[in-house]
């Protein structure tokens, strides 16, 4: 099975929930790698190698809640603060004070709020799809809301506990070969299609993912990997994530507006609507990452950078570890 790859070993460290599942990868300076949502340490099994090869020890994650990591069952337990502390015992568990962390998807996010809360034990940040808008304006719940008039947006559906695993887990292999393609550059829908971020009303997400086609990067192999793993643990842990929006909004009213001061780097795909909605977002980085190194938005690309540009995301992720060296603050 693909989810078992060479030369990569599979731990289990104590974490403020419970434990915490990493696969890890090289000698040298840390690089914590954080997925996003539905994925788990997986979709980084491309850059484990690469990074390794490079003089770095990789490790990637479970985030809470997935894989082989704890699932807390309070849905509060998933806010931002608990999940940085998360990445900081990851860091204690194995021997280091310091490490840079890279996340994609929520990922990014989660590495984001741990370069702004934990500056002292994370060096350093990259950011694949989601770039860093600091804290800031309406509540996230009321401006998801208001989104896409009478149809509703998918954070907002991911809402309430319950919902959103009415539509997936009764064909988890379905739905997440679906929504792979929705957002993957090489079979989105065609410009002017329903988007497959909102459900019109009465429907679901599904109605709008592309049937019958399948990303290149994902093979029938990958996909079983997926599926296995999310019919194992189920839904909620991942969507729990989703339903802290507004507590991580009130937890860091402390830092509204705030930067994020260390080395940095972005990677978005052309495609991806995480680009181009956060256009803003991005035209604003000298402002909230004045220590951007290095930002690139990949032409044809979607949303699964990593994936669906293994050879090309390796190579930046490497010219931007070398660029920061060791000694970053």
């Amino acid at each position: 099975m693909p989810q078992q790859l060479p030369d990569v070993t599979h731990r289990v460290v104590p974490g403020p929930a419970g434990r915490i599942h990493l696969v890890e990868q090289g000698e040298g300076p840390l690089v914590l790698l954080v997925h996003g949502f539905p994925e788990f340490w997986y979709s980084w099994r491309h850059q484990l190698p690469v990074l390794a090869a490079a003089g770095y020890r990789a490790v990637a994650v479970d985030v809470r809640g997935y894989g082989r990591s704890s699932r807390p069952e309070a849905v509060e337990a998933y806010r931002m603060p608990d999940l940085v502390e998360d990445g900081v015992a990851v860091v204690r568990a194995l021997g280091e004070r310091r490490a840079v962390i890279v996340g994609h998807d929520w990922g990014a996010n989660i590495a984001a709020g741990s370069a702004l809360l934990r500056p002292d034990v994370f060096r350093a940040v990259g950011l694949l799809s989601v770039p860093y808008a600091p804290r800031g304006g309406p509540r996230p719940s009321d401006m998801f809301a208001a989104m896409g008039g009478e149809e509703e947006f998918y954070v907002s559906r991911f809402q309430q506990p319950g919902r959103a695993e009415a539509e997936i887990e009764p064909d988890v292999r379905g739905w997440l070969a679906g929504f792979y393609a929705a957002l993957s550059g090489d079979t989105k829908p065609a410009p002017g299609a329903p988007d497959p971020h909102f459900a019109a009303p009465g429907g679901v997400l599904r109605d709008r993912f592309p049937a019958g086609v399948r990303p290149d990067w994902l093979g029938e192999d990958e996909l079983d990997v997926y599926t296995a793993e999310f019919e194992r643990t189920g839904l909620t842990g991942a969507l729990n994530r989703y339903r802290n929006m507004d507590r991580d909004w009130e937890d860091l009213a402390d830092h509204d507006g705030a930067p994020i001061t260390q080395p940095s780097l972005f990677v978005g795909g052309a495609l991806d609507a995480s680009t181009t909605w956060m256009a803003d977002a991005i035209e604003a980085f000298p402002v909230t990452l004045p220590g951007l190194v290095s930002s690139h938005v990949l032409d044809g690309c979607g949303h699964w950078i990593q994936q669906e540009r293994p050879e090309e995301t390796g190579r930046l992720l490497t010219d931007w570890l070398g660029a920061i060296g060791d000694a970053a603050p």
